[in-house]
Protein backbone atom coordinates (compact mmCIF):
# COMPACT_ATOMS: atom_id res chain seq x y z
CA UNK A 1 0.00 0.00 0.00
CA UNK A 2 2.72 2.35 0.90
CA UNK A 3 4.30 1.78 -2.51
CA UNK A 4 1.51 2.63 -4.66
CA UNK A 5 0.70 5.40 -2.51
CA UNK A 6 3.80 7.30 -2.88
CA UNK A 7 3.79 7.22 -6.79
CA UNK A 8 0.09 8.22 -6.38
CA UNK A 9 0.91 11.28 -4.05
CA UNK A 10 3.77 12.01 -6.64
CA UNK A 11 2.02 11.90 -9.64
CA UNK A 12 -0.85 14.39 -8.23
CA UNK A 13 2.00 16.57 -7.42
CA UNK A 14 3.01 16.56 -10.67
CA UNK A 15 -0.42 17.18 -12.24
CA UNK A 16 -0.87 20.06 -9.60
CA UNK A 17 2.43 21.29 -10.50
CA UNK A 18 1.30 21.70 -13.83
CA UNK A 19 -2.43 22.68 -13.59
CA UNK A 20 -1.38 25.62 -11.11
CA UNK A 21 1.39 27.82 -12.80
CA UNK A 22 -0.52 27.13 -16.02
CA UNK A 23 -3.59 28.53 -14.21
CA UNK A 24 -2.03 31.36 -13.11
CA UNK A 25 -0.62 32.65 -16.59
CA UNK A 26 -3.76 32.54 -17.69
CA UNK A 27 -5.14 34.61 -15.26
CA UNK A 28 -5.49 37.92 -17.15
CA UNK A 29 -7.69 36.46 -19.64
CA UNK A 30 -10.29 34.80 -16.79
CA UNK A 31 -10.19 37.70 -13.91
CA UNK A 32 -9.77 41.37 -14.20
CA UNK A 33 -8.13 43.32 -11.50
CA UNK A 34 -6.47 41.18 -10.30
CA UNK A 35 -2.77 41.41 -9.90
CA UNK A 36 -0.88 38.55 -9.54
CA UNK A 37 1.30 38.23 -6.59
CA UNK A 38 4.39 36.31 -7.35
CA UNK A 39 5.70 36.07 -3.90
CA UNK A 40 1.84 34.75 -2.39
CA UNK A 41 2.24 32.36 -5.10
CA UNK A 42 5.54 31.18 -4.23
CA UNK A 43 4.84 30.44 -0.52
CA UNK A 44 1.10 28.89 -1.66
CA UNK A 45 3.28 26.21 -3.58
CA UNK A 46 6.08 26.27 -0.82
CA UNK A 47 3.10 25.16 1.41
CA UNK A 48 1.44 22.53 -0.90
CA UNK A 49 4.91 21.12 -1.54
CA UNK A 50 5.02 20.57 2.28
CA UNK A 51 1.58 19.34 2.76
CA UNK A 52 2.29 16.49 -0.02
CA UNK A 53 5.58 15.45 1.49
CA UNK A 54 3.74 14.91 5.33
CA UNK A 55 0.90 13.49 3.33
CA UNK A 56 3.44 10.48 1.61
CA UNK A 57 5.35 10.45 5.31
CA UNK A 58 1.52 9.55 6.31
CA UNK A 59 0.82 7.11 4.30
CA UNK A 60 3.78 5.09 4.72
CA UNK A 61 2.64 5.30 8.60
CA UNK A 62 -0.96 4.04 8.16
CA UNK A 63 -1.23 0.09 8.03
CA UNK A 64 -4.92 -0.05 9.64
CA UNK A 65 -8.55 1.53 9.58
CA UNK A 66 -7.34 2.32 13.58
CA UNK A 67 -4.57 4.69 11.78
CA UNK A 68 -7.09 6.07 9.18
CA UNK A 69 -9.48 7.21 11.05
CA UNK A 70 -8.07 8.15 14.56
CA UNK A 71 -3.97 7.97 13.79
CA UNK A 72 -4.02 4.91 15.93
CA UNK A 73 -4.88 7.12 19.23
CA UNK A 74 -1.37 7.98 19.14
CA UNK A 75 -1.92 11.79 19.53
CA UNK A 76 -0.93 13.81 23.15
CA UNK A 77 -3.35 16.28 24.67
CA UNK A 78 -1.20 19.40 23.55
CA UNK A 79 -0.89 17.69 19.80
CA UNK A 80 -4.86 17.50 19.78
CA UNK A 81 -6.08 20.82 21.27
CA UNK A 82 -3.46 22.22 18.73
CA UNK A 83 -5.41 20.13 15.78
CA UNK A 84 -8.66 20.95 17.29
CA UNK A 85 -8.10 24.78 17.13
CA UNK A 86 -6.56 23.95 13.55
CA UNK A 87 -9.38 22.57 12.76
CA UNK A 88 -11.97 24.60 14.59
CA UNK A 89 -10.24 28.01 13.70
CA UNK A 90 -11.76 27.42 9.68
CA UNK A 91 -12.10 29.67 7.21
CA UNK A 92 -15.40 31.69 9.15
CA UNK A 93 -12.94 32.61 12.02
CA UNK A 94 -10.15 34.37 9.78
CA UNK A 95 -11.79 35.60 6.63
CA UNK A 96 -15.48 35.32 7.62
CA UNK A 97 -15.63 36.86 11.07
CA UNK A 98 -13.06 39.30 10.09
CA UNK A 99 -15.24 41.17 7.37
CA UNK A 100 -18.40 40.71 9.36
CA UNK A 101 -16.79 42.85 11.89
CA UNK A 102 -15.56 45.22 9.49
CA UNK A 103 -18.98 45.47 7.98
CA UNK A 104 -21.34 45.20 10.73
CA UNK A 105 -18.97 46.32 14.38
CA UNK A 106 -20.71 45.14 17.46
CA UNK A 107 -22.72 42.42 15.49
CA UNK A 108 -19.78 40.71 14.73
CA UNK A 109 -18.41 40.53 18.16
CA UNK A 110 -21.54 38.99 19.05
CA UNK A 111 -20.98 36.51 16.39
CA UNK A 112 -17.48 35.67 17.60
CA UNK A 113 -18.29 35.19 21.30
CA UNK A 114 -21.10 32.85 20.45
CA UNK A 115 -18.94 30.91 18.25
CA UNK A 116 -16.45 30.40 21.32
CA UNK A 117 -19.23 29.80 24.38
CA UNK A 118 -19.83 26.14 22.97
CA UNK A 119 -16.50 25.02 24.00
CA UNK A 120 -17.30 25.11 27.92
CA UNK A 121 -20.15 22.03 26.54
CA UNK A 122 -17.45 20.09 25.39
CA UNK A 123 -15.36 20.89 28.18
CA UNK A 124 -17.38 19.88 31.19
CA UNK A 125 -20.63 17.29 29.43
CA UNK A 126 -18.39 15.32 26.79
CA UNK A 127 -14.82 14.73 26.06
CA UNK A 128 -14.39 12.72 28.92
CA UNK A 129 -17.06 10.45 27.99
CA UNK A 130 -16.02 10.73 24.39
CA UNK A 131 -13.45 9.20 24.40
CA UNK A 132 -14.62 6.04 26.95
CA UNK A 133 -17.57 5.35 25.07
CA UNK A 134 -16.43 6.02 21.11
CA UNK A 135 -13.97 4.71 18.52
CA UNK A 136 -14.12 6.14 15.43
CA UNK A 137 -16.95 8.19 15.00
CA UNK A 138 -19.46 9.86 17.23
CA UNK A 139 -22.24 7.25 16.15
CA UNK A 140 -20.02 4.34 18.19
CA UNK A 141 -21.37 6.02 21.34
CA UNK A 142 -24.72 6.74 20.27
CA UNK A 143 -25.79 3.30 19.40
CA UNK A 144 -23.80 1.63 22.64
CA UNK A 145 -26.94 0.70 23.34
CA UNK A 146 -29.32 1.47 20.61
CA UNK A 147 -30.27 -0.81 17.69
CA UNK A 148 -26.70 -0.39 15.96
CA UNK A 149 -28.02 -0.65 12.17
CA UNK A 150 -30.74 2.01 12.38
CA UNK A 151 -29.07 4.15 14.58
CA UNK A 152 -25.73 4.08 12.50
CA UNK A 153 -27.43 5.11 9.90
CA UNK A 154 -29.42 7.93 11.16
CA UNK A 155 -26.12 8.92 12.63
CA UNK A 156 -24.06 8.68 9.07
CA UNK A 157 -26.88 10.82 7.47
CA UNK A 158 -26.84 13.31 9.90
CA UNK A 159 -23.15 13.61 9.88
CA UNK A 160 -23.17 14.00 6.36
CA UNK A 161 -25.65 16.45 5.99
CA UNK A 162 -23.81 18.59 8.38
CA UNK A 163 -20.33 17.83 6.54
CA UNK A 164 -21.75 19.18 3.20
CA UNK A 165 -23.07 22.07 4.88
CA UNK A 166 -19.69 23.00 6.39
CA UNK A 167 -17.73 21.84 3.48
CA UNK A 168 -19.50 24.81 1.90
CA UNK A 169 -18.05 27.16 4.14
CA UNK A 170 -14.95 26.19 3.20
CA UNK A 171 -15.26 25.79 -0.31
CA UNK A 172 -16.86 29.36 -1.01
CA UNK A 173 -13.82 30.83 1.15
CA UNK A 174 -10.90 28.77 -0.36
CA UNK A 175 -12.15 29.55 -3.64
CA UNK A 176 -12.00 33.80 -3.19
CA UNK A 177 -8.71 33.19 -1.46
CA UNK A 178 -7.50 31.78 -4.53
CA UNK A 179 -9.57 33.88 -6.41
CA UNK A 180 -7.72 36.74 -5.03
CA UNK A 181 -3.95 35.30 -5.19
CA UNK A 182 -3.53 33.87 -8.72
CA UNK A 183 -6.51 35.82 -10.49
CA UNK A 184 -7.97 32.54 -11.07
CA UNK A 185 -11.71 32.13 -12.18
CA UNK A 186 -13.58 31.47 -8.77
CA UNK A 187 -14.94 27.81 -10.22
CA UNK A 188 -11.29 26.96 -11.12
CA UNK A 189 -10.10 27.90 -7.91
CA UNK A 190 -12.76 25.72 -6.11
CA UNK A 191 -12.07 22.68 -8.08
CA UNK A 192 -8.05 23.42 -7.37
CA UNK A 193 -9.00 23.07 -3.67
CA UNK A 194 -11.09 19.89 -4.27
CA UNK A 195 -7.72 18.17 -6.01
CA UNK A 196 -5.70 19.03 -2.83
CA UNK A 197 -8.70 17.43 -0.13
CA UNK A 198 -8.61 14.37 -2.37
CA UNK A 199 -4.95 13.96 -2.34
CA UNK A 200 -4.26 14.65 1.80
CA UNK A 201 -7.75 12.45 2.60
CA UNK A 202 -7.27 9.38 0.29
CA UNK A 203 -3.52 9.01 0.97
CA UNK A 204 -2.81 10.20 4.73
CA UNK A 205 -5.89 9.50 6.67
CA UNK A 206 -6.31 11.42 10.45
CA UNK A 207 -2.12 11.05 10.63
CA UNK A 208 -1.86 13.36 7.82
CA UNK A 209 -5.04 15.50 8.56
CA UNK A 210 -3.86 15.45 11.86
CA UNK A 211 -0.24 16.87 11.34
CA UNK A 212 -1.34 19.64 8.55
CA UNK A 213 -3.99 20.84 11.23
CA UNK A 214 -1.36 21.33 13.73
CA UNK A 215 0.97 23.19 11.59
CA UNK A 216 -1.76 25.46 10.63
CA UNK A 217 -3.02 26.00 14.02
CA UNK A 218 1.22 27.61 14.54
CA UNK A 219 0.94 29.32 11.22
CA UNK A 220 -2.32 30.72 11.86
CA UNK A 221 -1.96 31.79 15.33
CA UNK A 222 1.90 33.29 14.36
CA UNK A 223 0.50 35.25 11.57
CA UNK A 224 -2.70 36.57 12.58
CA UNK A 225 -1.02 37.73 16.13
CA UNK A 226 1.72 39.63 13.72
CA UNK A 227 -1.07 41.13 11.53
CA UNK A 228 -2.56 42.86 14.63
CA UNK A 229 0.38 43.89 16.26
CA UNK A 230 1.33 45.83 12.89
CA UNK A 231 -2.08 46.73 12.55
CA UNK A 232 -1.85 47.90 16.32
CA UNK A 233 1.08 49.98 15.63
CA UNK A 234 -0.96 52.24 13.02
CA UNK A 235 -2.66 53.33 15.95
CA UNK A 236 -0.23 53.55 18.91
CA UNK A 237 -1.36 49.91 20.18
CA UNK A 238 -4.61 51.93 21.87
CA UNK A 239 -7.29 50.14 21.68
CA UNK A 240 -9.12 53.37 22.24
CA UNK A 241 -7.40 55.10 19.53
CA UNK A 242 -8.54 52.21 17.30
CA UNK A 243 -11.85 51.79 18.43
CA UNK A 244 -12.21 55.90 18.19
CA UNK A 245 -10.82 55.94 14.20
CA UNK A 246 -13.56 52.75 13.81
CA UNK A 247 -16.34 55.16 14.69
CA UNK A 248 -15.40 57.91 12.68
CA UNK A 249 -14.58 56.07 9.57
CA UNK A 250 -17.65 53.58 9.10
CA UNK A 251 -19.97 54.68 7.28
CA UNK A 252 -22.82 54.62 10.21
CA UNK A 253 -20.63 55.93 12.69
CA UNK A 254 -21.07 54.88 16.36
CA UNK A 255 -23.56 52.54 15.48
CA UNK A 256 -21.14 50.09 14.97
CA UNK A 257 -20.35 49.89 18.71
CA UNK A 258 -24.39 48.94 19.46
CA UNK A 259 -26.52 45.95 18.64
CA UNK A 260 -27.63 46.78 14.76
CA UNK A 261 -29.66 44.76 12.48
CA UNK A 262 -28.37 41.17 12.70
CA UNK A 263 -29.62 41.27 16.34
CA UNK A 264 -32.42 43.65 15.80
CA UNK A 265 -35.19 40.39 15.98
CA UNK A 266 -35.12 39.05 19.57
CA UNK A 267 -36.09 35.38 18.19
CA UNK A 268 -33.69 35.66 14.85
CA UNK A 269 -30.62 36.44 17.96
CA UNK A 270 -31.76 33.52 20.32
CA UNK A 271 -31.64 31.33 17.54
CA UNK A 272 -28.50 32.21 15.98
CA UNK A 273 -26.91 31.43 19.85
CA UNK A 274 -28.67 28.13 20.20
CA UNK A 275 -27.27 27.34 17.02
CA UNK A 276 -23.40 28.60 17.73
CA UNK A 277 -23.56 27.40 21.32
CA UNK A 278 -24.73 23.90 20.83
CA UNK A 279 -23.37 23.08 17.06
CA UNK A 280 -20.15 22.77 18.31
CA UNK A 281 -20.82 19.71 20.18
CA UNK A 282 -22.90 17.83 16.89
CA UNK A 283 -19.72 18.89 14.14
CA UNK A 284 -18.44 15.24 13.24
CA UNK A 285 -15.04 16.71 12.45
CA UNK A 286 -14.64 17.94 16.09
CA UNK A 287 -16.29 15.17 17.92
CA UNK A 288 -13.60 12.77 15.87
CA UNK A 289 -10.51 14.44 17.34
CA UNK A 290 -11.33 12.90 20.68
CA UNK A 291 -10.73 9.36 19.16
CA UNK A 292 -7.16 10.27 18.29
CA UNK A 293 -5.71 10.49 21.90
CA UNK A 294 -4.95 7.52 24.11
CA UNK A 295 -7.16 8.09 26.71
CA UNK A 296 -10.03 10.38 28.80
CA UNK A 297 -7.38 12.51 30.46
CA UNK A 298 -5.73 13.51 27.23
CA UNK A 299 -9.09 14.36 25.81
CA UNK A 300 -9.59 16.52 28.53
CA UNK A 301 -6.02 18.35 27.80
CA UNK A 302 -7.37 18.73 24.31
CA UNK A 303 -10.46 20.88 25.13
CA UNK A 304 -7.99 23.22 27.41
CA UNK A 305 -5.20 23.77 25.21
CA UNK A 306 -7.72 24.32 22.56
CA UNK A 307 -9.80 26.57 24.17
CA UNK A 308 -6.69 29.22 24.98
CA UNK A 309 -5.93 28.98 21.42
CA UNK A 310 -9.03 29.65 19.94
CA UNK A 311 -10.58 32.58 22.64
CA UNK A 312 -6.87 33.85 22.29
CA UNK A 313 -7.23 33.98 17.84
CA UNK A 314 -10.85 34.87 18.17
CA UNK A 315 -9.77 38.40 20.57
CA UNK A 316 -7.26 38.68 17.77
CA UNK A 317 -10.05 38.61 14.99
CA UNK A 318 -11.83 41.31 16.56
CA UNK A 319 -8.95 43.48 16.68
CA UNK A 320 -8.27 43.18 12.50
CA UNK A 321 -11.81 43.55 12.20
CA UNK A 322 -11.80 47.16 13.58
CA UNK A 323 -8.50 47.89 12.20
CA UNK A 324 -9.35 47.19 8.76
CA UNK A 325 -12.71 49.29 9.45
CA UNK A 326 -10.20 52.60 9.11
CA UNK A 327 -7.45 51.12 7.24
CA UNK A 328 -8.82 48.85 4.30
CA UNK A 329 -11.82 50.99 4.22
CA UNK A 330 -10.21 53.89 3.29
CA UNK A 331 -8.30 52.93 0.73
CA UNK A 332 -9.29 53.41 -2.57
CA UNK A 333 -6.71 50.74 -4.01
CA UNK A 334 -8.97 48.14 -2.44
CA UNK A 335 -12.31 48.75 -3.96
CA UNK A 336 -13.43 48.16 -7.54
CA UNK A 337 -12.73 51.07 -10.09
CA UNK A 338 -11.53 52.54 -6.79
CA UNK A 339 -14.85 53.23 -5.36
CA UNK A 340 -14.79 53.93 -1.65
CA UNK A 341 -17.89 51.66 -0.17
CA UNK A 342 -18.47 49.80 -2.74
CA UNK A 343 -17.51 46.44 -3.66
CA UNK A 344 -14.18 44.98 -2.07
CA UNK A 345 -11.54 43.86 -4.69
CA UNK A 346 -11.59 39.93 -4.39
CA UNK A 347 -15.19 39.82 -2.76
CA UNK A 348 -16.48 40.91 0.77
CA UNK A 349 -14.87 37.76 2.62
CA UNK A 350 -11.30 39.01 1.56
CA UNK A 351 -11.13 41.81 4.38
CA UNK A 352 -8.08 41.04 6.56
CA UNK A 353 -6.06 39.85 3.15
CA UNK A 354 -6.28 42.94 2.04
CA UNK A 355 -5.63 44.37 5.52
CA UNK A 356 -2.50 42.13 5.35
CA UNK A 357 -1.21 43.95 2.21
CA UNK A 358 -1.53 46.91 3.82
CA UNK A 359 0.07 46.99 6.89
CA UNK A 360 2.92 44.26 5.70
CA UNK A 361 2.99 44.29 1.61
CA UNK A 362 3.08 42.19 -1.23
CA UNK A 363 5.39 39.69 1.21
CA UNK A 364 3.55 39.19 4.40
CA UNK A 365 0.34 39.32 1.96
CA UNK A 366 1.74 35.93 0.74
CA UNK A 367 2.56 34.44 4.37
CA UNK A 368 -1.18 34.99 5.40
CA UNK A 369 -2.60 34.25 1.61
CA UNK A 370 -0.35 30.50 2.37
CA UNK A 371 -1.69 30.15 5.82
CA UNK A 372 -5.43 31.04 5.25
CA UNK A 373 -5.14 28.32 2.36
CA UNK A 374 -3.90 25.59 5.12
CA UNK A 375 -6.67 26.58 7.52
CA UNK A 376 -9.05 26.07 4.61
CA UNK A 377 -6.78 22.68 3.32
CA UNK A 378 -6.51 21.46 7.22
CA UNK A 379 -10.68 22.18 8.12
CA UNK A 380 -11.77 20.99 4.76
CA UNK A 381 -9.49 17.30 5.17
CA UNK A 382 -11.25 16.71 8.43
CA UNK A 383 -14.51 17.08 6.94
CA UNK A 384 -14.01 14.89 4.33
CA UNK A 385 -12.31 12.14 6.65
CA UNK A 386 -15.46 12.61 9.23
CA UNK A 387 -18.16 11.96 6.13
CA UNK A 388 -16.31 9.73 4.54
CA UNK A 389 -15.44 7.62 8.11
CA UNK A 390 -19.72 7.85 8.59
CA UNK A 391 -19.80 6.35 5.23
CA UNK A 392 -17.60 3.10 5.29
CA UNK A 393 -17.64 2.47 9.40
CA UNK A 394 -20.87 3.49 10.32
CA UNK A 395 -23.15 2.41 6.96
CA UNK A 396 -20.46 0.27 4.86
CA UNK A 397 -18.47 -1.72 7.48
CA UNK A 398 -21.59 -2.29 10.68
CA UNK A 399 -24.58 -1.95 8.56
CA UNK A 400 -24.04 -3.34 5.46
CA UNK A 401 -21.00 -6.01 6.60
CA UNK A 402 -22.42 -6.64 10.14
CA UNK A 403 -18.90 -6.19 11.24
CA UNK A 404 -17.33 -8.18 8.85
CA UNK A 405 -15.81 -6.35 6.55
CA UNK A 406 -12.27 -6.58 5.86
CA UNK A 407 -9.62 -3.16 6.54
CA UNK A 408 -8.62 -3.38 3.07
CA UNK A 409 -12.52 -3.24 1.74
CA UNK A 410 -13.44 -0.63 4.49
CA UNK A 411 -10.39 1.63 3.64
CA UNK A 412 -11.07 1.12 -0.52
CA UNK A 413 -14.77 2.68 0.53
CA UNK A 414 -13.59 5.14 2.51
CA UNK A 415 -11.33 6.16 -0.40
CA UNK A 416 -14.08 6.04 -3.16
CA UNK A 417 -16.83 8.34 -0.35
CA UNK A 418 -14.05 11.03 -0.06
CA UNK A 419 -13.97 11.07 -3.96
CA UNK A 420 -17.51 11.28 -3.81
CA UNK A 421 -17.56 14.16 -1.03
CA UNK A 422 -15.16 15.99 -2.86
CA UNK A 423 -17.42 16.33 -5.74
CA UNK A 424 -19.90 17.61 -3.65
CA UNK A 425 -18.13 20.07 -2.24
CA UNK A 426 -17.18 21.60 -5.59
CA UNK A 427 -21.02 22.00 -6.50
CA UNK A 428 -21.72 23.35 -3.65
CA UNK A 429 -18.95 25.55 -3.25
CA UNK A 430 -19.68 27.08 -7.07
CA UNK A 431 -23.27 27.18 -6.02
CA UNK A 432 -22.84 29.22 -2.74
CA UNK A 433 -20.06 31.68 -4.07
CA UNK A 434 -21.68 34.72 -3.27
CA UNK A 435 -22.45 34.28 0.54
CA UNK A 436 -20.82 35.37 3.74
CA UNK A 437 -18.85 32.28 4.66
CA UNK A 438 -19.54 33.10 8.78
CA UNK A 439 -23.15 33.45 8.17
CA UNK A 440 -23.38 30.10 6.33
CA UNK A 441 -21.43 28.72 9.31
CA UNK A 442 -24.33 30.06 11.65
CA UNK A 443 -26.63 27.90 9.29
CA UNK A 444 -24.45 25.01 10.03
CA UNK A 445 -24.40 24.76 13.84
CA UNK A 446 -28.02 25.39 13.44
CA UNK A 447 -28.48 21.62 11.59
CA UNK A 448 -25.77 20.43 13.61
CA UNK A 449 -27.53 21.69 17.50
CA UNK A 450 -30.54 19.90 15.84
CA UNK A 451 -29.72 16.81 14.83
CA UNK A 452 -26.29 15.63 16.26
CA UNK A 453 -26.19 17.47 19.99
CA UNK A 454 -29.94 16.18 21.28
CA UNK A 455 -29.38 12.62 20.55
CA UNK A 456 -25.39 12.37 21.43
CA UNK A 457 -26.44 14.07 24.58
CA UNK A 458 -28.87 11.98 25.51
CA UNK A 459 -27.91 8.86 24.81
CA UNK A 460 -24.83 9.72 27.08
CA UNK A 461 -26.76 11.18 29.93
CA UNK A 462 -30.41 9.81 30.05
CA UNK A 463 -31.28 6.42 30.70
CA UNK A 464 -34.72 6.82 28.96
CA UNK A 465 -33.29 7.09 25.96
CA UNK A 466 -34.27 4.43 23.55
CA UNK A 467 -33.71 3.79 19.79
CA UNK A 468 -37.13 5.09 18.51
CA UNK A 469 -36.86 8.02 20.29
CA UNK A 470 -33.54 9.03 18.57
CA UNK A 471 -34.59 7.85 15.45
CA UNK A 472 -38.22 9.89 15.11
CA UNK A 473 -35.97 12.65 17.64
CA UNK A 474 -33.07 13.08 15.50
CA UNK A 475 -34.94 12.73 12.14
CA UNK A 476 -37.25 15.61 13.29
CA UNK A 477 -34.17 17.50 14.25
CA UNK A 478 -32.99 17.18 11.19
CA UNK A 479 -36.22 17.61 8.90
CA UNK A 480 -37.10 20.43 10.52
CA UNK A 481 -34.10 22.28 10.40
CA UNK A 482 -33.19 21.63 6.64
CA UNK A 483 -37.09 22.65 5.93
CA UNK A 484 -35.99 26.40 8.15
CA UNK A 485 -32.95 26.75 6.01
CA UNK A 486 -33.87 25.99 2.62
CA UNK A 487 -37.16 28.53 3.28
CA UNK A 488 -35.23 31.26 4.85
CA UNK A 489 -33.99 34.49 3.70
CA UNK A 490 -30.64 32.97 2.84
CA UNK A 491 -31.44 30.77 0.74
CA UNK A 492 -34.94 31.07 -0.92
CA UNK A 493 -34.40 34.41 -1.54
CA UNK A 494 -30.39 34.61 -2.07
CA UNK A 495 -29.70 31.44 -3.75
CA UNK A 496 -33.21 30.23 -5.28
CA UNK A 497 -33.86 34.16 -6.54
CA UNK A 498 -38.01 33.75 -4.88
CA UNK A 499 -39.25 37.89 -3.96
CA UNK A 500 -39.78 36.77 -0.29
CA UNK A 501 -38.94 34.13 2.25
CA UNK A 502 -41.21 32.15 3.66
CA UNK A 503 -39.85 31.06 7.14
CA UNK A 504 -38.93 34.85 8.21
CA UNK A 505 -35.57 34.19 10.06
CA UNK A 506 -32.35 33.07 9.74
CA UNK A 507 -31.46 30.62 11.82
CA UNK A 508 -33.31 27.55 12.34
CA UNK A 509 -32.08 26.18 15.89
CA UNK A 510 -34.65 28.28 17.96
CA UNK A 511 -37.29 25.24 16.74
CA UNK A 512 -35.41 23.18 15.12
CA UNK A 513 -33.55 21.89 18.30
CA UNK A 514 -36.64 22.03 20.63
CA UNK A 515 -38.51 19.78 19.01
CA UNK A 516 -35.88 17.09 18.41
CA UNK A 517 -35.66 17.18 22.11
CA UNK A 518 -39.33 16.89 22.59
CA UNK A 519 -40.12 14.03 20.05
CA UNK A 520 -36.86 12.09 21.83
CA UNK A 521 -38.67 12.31 25.37
CA UNK A 522 -41.97 12.02 24.53
CA UNK A 523 -41.34 8.97 21.82
CA UNK A 524 -38.62 7.32 24.26
CA UNK A 525 -41.45 7.62 27.34
CA UNK A 526 -44.38 6.21 24.87
CA UNK A 527 -41.96 3.36 23.93
CA UNK A 528 -43.02 -0.10 26.20
CA UNK A 529 -41.48 -2.54 24.13
CA UNK A 530 -39.18 -5.25 24.92
CA UNK A 531 -36.20 -3.90 23.15
CA UNK A 532 -36.70 -0.85 24.54
CA UNK A 533 -36.70 -2.32 28.28
CA UNK A 534 -33.18 -3.99 27.29
CA UNK A 535 -31.68 -0.49 26.32
CA UNK A 536 -32.78 1.09 29.69
CA UNK A 537 -30.84 -1.58 31.37
CA UNK A 538 -28.28 -1.54 29.51
CA UNK A 539 -27.40 2.20 30.79
CA UNK A 540 -25.93 1.47 34.19
CA UNK A 541 -22.70 -0.58 31.72
CA UNK A 542 -22.41 2.32 29.40
CA UNK A 543 -22.66 4.78 32.58
CA UNK A 544 -19.45 2.93 34.21
CA UNK A 545 -17.30 2.42 30.86
CA UNK A 546 -17.86 6.72 30.92
CA UNK A 547 -16.44 7.39 34.16
CA UNK A 548 -14.09 5.35 34.53
CA UNK A 549 -13.23 3.72 30.86
CA UNK A 550 -12.91 0.53 31.62
CA UNK A 551 -13.13 -1.53 28.72
CA UNK A 552 -12.66 1.34 26.52
CA UNK A 553 -9.05 0.60 25.68
CA UNK A 554 -9.78 -2.67 24.30
CA UNK A 555 -12.32 -1.90 21.95
CA UNK A 556 -9.90 1.02 20.66
CA UNK A 557 -7.15 -2.02 19.77
CA UNK A 558 -9.68 -3.96 17.87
Amino acid sequence: MSRLSMNWVLTWALALGVMLPGASFAAPLVAERQPVNMTAIGMFFVFVMATLAITWWAARQTKSTADFYTAGGGISGFQNGLAIAGDYMSAATLLGLSSLVFAKGYDGFVYTVAFFMGWPVITFLMAERLRNLGKFTFADIVSYRLDQNRIRTFAAFGSLTVVCCYLVVQMVGAGQLIKLLFGLDYRTAVMVVGVLMLVYVIFGGMIATTWVQIIKAVLLLAGGTTLAGLALAEFGFSLENLAQRAVDAHAIGSAIMGPGAMLADPINAASLSLGLVFGIAGLPHILMRFFTVPNAKEARKSVFYATGFIGFFFLVVMVLGFAAIVIVGQDPQFFVDGQLGGALIGGGNMVAMHLAKAVGGNLFLGFLSAVAFATILAVVAGLALAGASAISHDLYATVLKKGRASERDEMRVTRIATVGLGLVAIGLGILFEQQNVAFLVGLTFGIAASTNFPVLIMAMYWKGLTTRGALLGGCAGLISALVLVILSPAVWVAVLGHAEAIYPYDHPALFSMPLAFLVIVVVSRMDRSARAERERAAFDDQFVRAQTGLGAAAASSH
